[in-house]
């Protein structure tokens, strides 16, 4: 399994709009985590401009299903997104350990 970020380059009305799509996001976002795909997810802050949503899966799909499927993007809370791939390397969780 491999690691990849989901970035996302949230709208300028990002925290106006969101209440109303927050319920439907959050009910993705969960049952993404329990089918062990998302691992950690949340909007940065201060500016709340970005978004980095934690993915585990063989290959990028997983994210990329993910945001298409997301009712902020479907919705035009996010400007545009991107996925990449993450070489983890330290931690328990590691997907290519590297020790000294």
């Amino acid at each position: 399994m491999a690691h990849y970020l989901l970035i996302y380059e949230l709208a300028d009305d990002y925290l106006d709009r969101r209440p109303e799509f927050r319920g439907a996001h959050l009910t993705h976002a969960w049952a993404a985590h329990a089918r062990g795909e998302l691992l950690l997810a949340g909007a940065l802050a201060e500016p709340a401009d970005q978004a980095v949503l934690f993915f585990r899966g063989d290959t990028p799909a997983v994210a990329e299903r993910f945001a298409n499927d997301d009712p902020y993007v479907k919705n035009g809370l996010v400007k545009t997104w991107r996925v990449r791939a993450w070489t983890t390397v330290v931690g328990d969780d590691a997907a290519t350990p590297v020790r000294p």
